[in-house]
């Protein structure tokens, strides 16, 4: 298999847009992503962590013998809005599994897509699979509740970036990454507002003296201050920065610096230095069925200009987040193979 690296990672999420290829560390190229197969066995092994899932099926073959596939799935973060979560399969459950076989090692090594169980009962295996969920037609009232981002919002915000003025350094950055392994291997997750638009979860607690976003990829948490602090010394920097905000209206307004310099900063491939600057709006749509999110990043290392962006999430009050930790040893499962 090829170094997962985050050149790759971009091409497996842009590839399940058209054909459902999974959304991985690794690159999709390791498999053969252009002719559809279906494994049908028994679950021996299952393990629901991020950023993937794993289990392994023991296939019975025409001449009796029983071969064993390990298939590979989405991160736990990404199938849980689909509808897939920790109690979806069992150990000893019989299913069928579409999806791609390697094509150095055959079915012993699977990419799941869709999954289906001995009662015909469907499961999403894949950032491109389809959901479970129906719409909802609850209208939120507040910010507060669960979201979601679709990938399309997330894959408009990465593709965005072809248009944005990007300074030498931040050009030889994206050059540079094609041969790095993604920082997400050591579970640091990408950067703000790329973050805020991945395709998972996000819950939102608002307090009296703060407002608590729990984005469900690779542990992150982020807090904005409602009480008027004002933002620390430049010198003082934080993986999620630092954010103080306030609303007008129901809508919440929130400003962020001091922020780590960050590999995945901005996007897979481009850094953000200690000089990014984030503003954001979230703003609950007409509906009340949906978030409008927007706002604008400045990072002069990287950036030319300031980047504006605008995309939306969808209300889902019923939806749970995997409350799942990032396990390194499954992020690193496939660095060099």
């Amino acid at each position: 298999m090829t170094r997962f690296t985050t050149r790759t990672l971009v091409a497996c999420m842009f590839a399940a847009t058209c054909s459902t290829a999974v959304m991985a560390h690794h690159s999709a190229a390791a498999f053969n992503t252009d002719i559809e197969t279906t494994i049908a066995g028994t679950v021996t092994e299952y393990s629901f962590r991020n950023p993937h899932v794993y289990m392994r099926v023991d296939v019975k073959k025409p001449d009796g013998t029983v071969s064993s596939s390990e298939v590979e799935a989405g991160a736990g973060s990404v199938l849980s809005p689909l509808g897939f979560n920790r109690d979806s399969v069992k150990v000893g459950d019989k299913v069928s599994i579409v999806g791609n076989s390697s094509k150095a090692n055959g079915d012993k090594l699977f990419l799941g897509r869709e999954l289906y169980k001995e009662d015909g009962t469907y499961m999403p295996l894949n950032i491109g699979s389809r959901s479970t969920y129906q719409e909802t037609t609850v209208k939120a009232a507040s910010i507060a509740g669960a979201w979601f981002s679709p990938r399309t919002s997330f894959f408009a915000f990465l593709g965005g970036q072809r248009n944005w003025q990007v300074t030498d350094e931040g050009k030889a950055a994206v050059a540079k990454s094609a041969s790095l392994p993604t920082p997400q291997k050591d579970c640091q997750p990408i950067g703000e507002p790329a973050l805020m638009f991945y395709p998972v979860a996000t819950v939102i607690e608002v307090k009296k003296d703060r407002v608590d976003l729990h984005v469900d990829w690779l542990d992150s948490e982020r807090t904005v201050w409602l009480d008027g602090r004002v933002h620390p010394a430049a010198t003082q920097t934080f993986p999620h920065g630092h954010s103080t905000g306030h609303f007008e209206g129901t809508t919440l307004v929130v400003d962020s610096t001091n922020f780590a310099a960050n590999p995945i900063g901005l996007t897979t491939s481009l850094p953000s230095g200690t000089g990014k600057h984030l503003t954001e709006r979230f703003a609950i749509s007409e509906d009340g069925k949906g978030m409008v999110y927007s706002g604008k990043i400045e990072d002069p290392q990287y950036l030319k200009a300031p980047v504006e962006w605008s995309g939306t999430w969808l209300y889902r009050p019923e939806m749970k987040t995997s409350n799942e930790k990032c396990d390194i040893k499954v992020a690193q499962k496939f660095l060099s193979q």
